[in-house]
């Protein structure tokens, strides 16, 4: 069997049994990491968990709500009981992109609801997982934000603020835990075919022949784009990178809302597209 860029780690993976965090669990295990995943749904996780031993791999599997302090205290107890205590790698994936409405119009319990869950539960996990990697001297912390964090989203003001939250405590970290040999990065995708967000749905009643104008490399992305770009920052690959955010996202943040034309003929960034 080759080696893979993970032998005999241990990986921790909230969210972890479909969409993007079902593509980062099974990657990590596909490259010799011992995967703890967590997710509150158990029948995806039972899928992962049969998908990841099937293909020869190793996961544990921690049932429950990340937003939960016990959730979040049994995932680090799982984690710290693979290999002696020994932690290697936190992707904290989970996170909820639903389109909430105009702002003045959303009650503050909205906004507590999307703080649980798409940044507080960064904050859990790596408080509590983090000090396993600062006493072993290693580590790679990966968080899970958005491009929306980037730019502005109508409709998403609440879940933008809190994933540019991701994105600056992920570069925050990254400096403090830096001399503690722990490197903290981030992935930033754009819409990804997920059951959270299917193409179908998104582009309901569109022709699906526009994402070659929308998106620069022609397509949405899928799961596994994002898992090979956390596999990256997991692994030595990129033992000199930290405190950076990488956008996976096809080119959209670069092409900032310039658009191929219909015609073919070059680019426009206008509100219409002749």
């Amino acid at each position: 069997m080759t080696a893979g860029l993970l032998d005999g780690s241990v990986a921790v993976v909230t969210g972890g049994a479909a969409g993007i965090g079902g593509a980062i669990s099974r990657r990590l295990a596909a490259e010799g990491a011992t995967v703890v995943v967590n997710d509150l749904d158990q029948a995806l996780l039972d899928e992962a968990l049969s998908d990841i031993e099937r293909a020869g791999g190793s996961a544990v599997r921690v049932p429950g709500d990340i937003r939960t302090a016990d959730t979040v205290e049994a995932l680090a107890d799982a984690a710290r009981g693979v290999a002696g205590g020994r932690v290697d790698v936190l992707v904290n994936n989970v996170g909820d992109y639903r389109p909430s409405g105009r702002f003045l119009k959303n009650p503050p319990e909205r906004w507590q609801a999307s703080y649980a869950i798409n940044l507080e539960h960064v904050f859990a996990c790596t408080h509590a997982i983090a000090p396993a990697m600062v006493e072993r001297g290693s580590g790679s912390i990966i968080n899970v934000s958005t491009v929306e964090a980037f730019r502005g989203i109508p409709a998403n003001a609440v879940y933008s603020a809190f994933n540019a939250g991701v994105n600056a405590f992920t570069k925050s970290l990254a400096v403090e835990l830096g001399r503690d040999g722990v490197r903290v990065n981030a992935i930033a995708p754009d819409l990804m075919d997920t059951l959270q967000t299917p193409i179908e749905a998104m582009l309901a009643g569109r022709d699906l022949e526009l994402v070659r104008q929308w998106v620069p490399l022609g397509r949405f992305g899928r799961p596994e784009d994002c898992a090979d770009a956390v596999l990256f920052l997991a692994s030595d690959l990129s033992s000199f990178i930290t405190g950076h955010v990488i956008p996976v996202d096809g080119g959209t943040t670069a092409a900032s809302g310039w658009y191929g034309r219909a015609d073919g003929r070059g680019w426009t960034n206008l509100p219409t597209n002749p």
